[in-house]
């Protein structure tokens, strides 16, 4: 079949290439926008309590006051507010006030309860039309607010910092375009820099970056019409892990090919029958090293979270884009470049620019003519090269790619496999103990920008300043269950002073405006120790709904509401999704090894080290940032992001390297032999291909906020583990000591092929995995 998509491909290269800018103009022409949440309420099912508790106070209370935004004063020498002080910041109320900002609702002055204990900071609470909150429009409104308060001040010995949701948001959106730049930039630098090291060609180095350029606006456009036919919710993170998936699993499929067609040149194919070759031979490993990745993702569509059913369709897209454009558009300009251009050194094209612009007379001296290309005998060509050892021009691309260093670990793992399968897999085991005393957190927007950024100032200095829980209080609701029945006025005073006895409570109160307007509702505000997104704050939630529940005066019914009633509703929530999505997704990715490998045994011992690998990505992070950053803890989304990418892509790797095992195995050659060759001549693709897509996710460490750096080391070094600890000595090794047992049933009597009944298998196992071809096998 993928033959055949290659001759297809080949014979029509520039209709396809058209195709390809043509559904991209269309698709991201006609794509809607792409927005991001920041309310993490937003991502959880209506079954939970804390949504139930937002349903009911919208509904009982729905003119109550809820800040949009928070202003904060304070004096620009650190001193106390004095009442000049407070003259100026009356002015500032007035003066946004009358400035009549769009969506500003009130701008509340400063009161006595305003201030902070020690008299060094006050809030003015700014009222912004909540219906916008995900527009554009609520952004530009706490920009208004920042910049006009500021003027205000101007001239005073006070300074206005805004806070708040609609600071945090116009804060993320500017975080998070700095760090999609700052990652796609370092993402095309590396990959610029690493194939050029590769292949000494520069157009060789552009060539993914131009094609996923293309192939990306038809991924992000798919995502885009999928989010919003299926209401799908995405966060900030979306748009930077799409930069990273497309550019460096676009460039892992792009080597797969590269080093096919490389071969196929070498063996004498003309250049069209080198792509089709190529793409016979490599389809089957990009789409089933795609299927794996597709998979793993899409098993994210049985999350509880909305975040996570919007992320894993939106990669899975990507990934299927990125597959499919790397056997249809990639191999067509191939098929339309001669290879003489295509394999050019910078050296040669520098030289080419000399003959022809007299300002760079030295470039003619850097390398010398190349030979002319016999018409129909490339064949012809290639041997005169190989005599050249100086090199004409595309003399280093034919160069065996086999590496010395891969060669002595081949044969040091083909002798002491046993040796090679415990030192790596201790190692592992090792990191993967370090997961003890791991903890999440669960400040998704605090997280997701730099801690300078003035939002979150502000809240620091508001957790400070004020209650650690003042921030962001929680709530307790209690209604009625009856129709038309009010509640007793009379029992509400005990039972706020029943929520103050909970441990980790400062204080429960029945505000004034507490009792809503038929009398059927009352809103206690409850005042937590600990910050709002602790760990700490999260178990006191757990108290106090017990208490509010197990207090409720007969016919009534407590909701315990607030953004850390949503964190332990998302706690709730990511357990469901570890015991849910995590075996799924090993169970279908296990169906597909065995299905590739046509193997009962080698799909579990795989899984087996992909699952010890994860857990060493998981101890090493928490190490890294728990315990030496002093972090108090790691993003709750952490371990399905290591295990999805770790399990999809330490599979792929371990499939490249299993697969060009077997059949060496199939020549004739004992396990452990083909162990040997197949770290040999696997290891340089394999090496290739983890590093990039390692480096691409490195890059996120760049976005200079705690989830990109964390997501950023995280998957680049369980990449770096899959690919330089578990494909080049753990699989392998356990391969050799389990010998043609590994391959039962399909594959038992692998041992009795040989000659040329093996020929094609191996051919097609380098072919498919980017390794060279040993001589005499073409």
């Amino acid at each position: 079949m993928f033959h055949r998509i290659g001759q297809f491909v080949v014979s029509r290269a520039w209709w396809v290439i058209a195709a390809w800018v043509v559904a991209a103009i269309a698709i991201i022409g006609t794509a809607p926008t792409l927005t991001a949440q920041t309310d993490e309420a937003a991502f959880l099912p209506k079954h939970y309590e804390s949504i139930q508790a937002t349903v009911l106070q919208e509904k009982a209370f729905p003119s109550s006051f809820t800040p949009g935004a928070l202003a904060l004063f304070e004096r620009t020498d650190g001193g106390k507010l004095d009442d000049a002080d407070q003259a100026t910041m009356n002015k500032v109320v007035q003066g946004l006030t009358d400035k009549k900002i769009p969506l500003v609702e009130t701008v509340l002055p400063v009161g006595p309860d305003s201030v902070s204990k020690d008299g060094k900071y006050a809030l003015s609470m700014v009222g912004i039309d909540k219906t916008k909150m995900q527009s554009e429009e609520y952004g530009d409104a706490a920009k208004a607010i920042r910049e006009e308060g500021a003027k205000l001040v101007d001239g005073t010995p006070l300074k206005f910092q805004l806070g708040g949701q609609a600071a945090m948001n116009l804060d993320q959106k500017d975080s998070s375009a700095l760090a999609n730049a700052l990652i796609g930039g370092g993402t095309v630098v590396i990959i610029l820099l690493t194939l050029w090291l590769l292949f000494r060609s520069p157009i060789i180095a552009l060539l993914p970056i131009l094609s996923i350029f293309v192939y990306s606006m038809v991924a992000n456009g798919l995502i885009a019409d999928a989010s919003k036919v299926f209401g799908l919710k995405s966060d900030a993170s979306m748009s930077a892990i799409l930069i990273v998936v497309l550019f460096g699993v676009g460039t892992d499929y792009f080597l797969f090919l590269m080093f096919r067609y490389r071969e196929r040149l070498r063996a004498g194919d003309d250049r069209h029958d080198a792509v089709v070759n190529a793409v016979g031979r490599v389809g089957e490993a990009i789409a089933s090293a795609a299927g794996a990745v597709v998979v793993a993702f899409a098993v994210l569509v049985l999350s509880s979270l909305g975040m996570f059913k919007a992320l894993g369709p939106s990669l899975a897209i990507a990934v299927a884009v990125t597959a499919l454009a790397s056997i249809t558009l990639v191999p067509a300009v191939l098929a339309v470049i001669p290879e003489r251009v295509l394999f050019r050194r910078i050296v040669e094209w520098l030289r080419w620019i000399g003959r022809h612009v007299m300002w760079l007379p030295r470039a003619r001296r850097l390398a010398p003519a190349a030979p002319a290309v016999p018409e129909g005998n490339p064949s012809r060509f290639l041997a005169v090269l190989r005599t050249r050892p100086a090199g004409g021009f595309p003399a280093h691309w034919l160069r065996e790619s086999g590496n010395a260093r891969f060669a002595a670990m081949g044969s040091a793992v083909s002798r002491r496999p046993g040796v090679a399968a415990l030192a790596s897999g201790v190692i592992m085991l090792a990191l993967a103990l370090s997961v003890v005393g791991y903890q999440g957190t669960f400040d998704l927007a605090g997280s997701s920008m730099p801690k300078s950024k003035e939002s979150m100032v502000v809240q620091d200095k508001m957790m400070t300043a004020f209650s650690a829980g003042a921030a962001d209080p929680s709530h307790v609701y209690l209604t009625t269950t009856q129709d038309g029945v009010k509640l007793d006025t009379a029992a509400l005073d005990a039972y706020a002073a029943k929520l103050g006895t909970v441990d980790g409570v400062a204080s429960a109160s029945l505000p004034k405006n507490g009792l809503s307007a038929d009398g059927t509702t009352a809103n206690f505000t409850v005042l937590l120790d600990d910050t709002p997104a602790s760990n700490e704050a999260i178990s006191t939630i757990s108290g106090l709904r017990d208490t509010a529940h197990a207090a409720a005066p007969a016919g009534t019914k407590a909701y315990v509401g607030g953004i850390t009633s949503v964190y332990k509703d998302i706690n709730t929530a990511m357990n469901h999704d570890y015991s849910l999505v995590f075996p799924i997704a090993a169970l279908l990715i296990m169906v597909i090894l065995g299905l590739l490998l046509r193997s009962v045994v080698a799909p579990w011992y795989l899984m087996a080290s992909v699952g010890l690998g994860f857990g060493a990505t998981l101890g090493a992070t928490k190490l890294v940032f728990q315990n030496l950053a002093g972090e108090p803890g790691l993003m709750f989304m952490l371990p399905i992001f290591i295990y999805l990418f770790v399990v999809a892509i330490g599979t792929d790797y371990n499939i490249l390297m299993i697969a060009r095992l077997r059949e060496e195995v199939r020549e004739g050659r004992t396990p452990r032999e083909a162990a040997g060759e197949a770290i040999k001549h696997g290891g340089p693709t394999v090496a290739a291909a983890g590093f990039i897509l390692a480096a691409t996710f490195a890059t996120m460490l760049l976005a200079g906020n705690t989830l990109f750096s964390e997501m950023g080391f995280s998957i680049a070094f369980g990449i770096v583990l899959a690919a330089f600890v578990m494909a080049m000595f753990f699989t392998p090794a356990l391969t050799a000591l389990l010998g043609r047992a590994a391959w039962w049933p399909g594959h038992g009597d692998v041992a009795e092929h040989g000659g040329d009944a093996g020929h094609g298998g191996s051919a097609a196992a380098a072919a498919a995995h980017g390794a060279p071809e040993p001589a005499g096998r073409h």
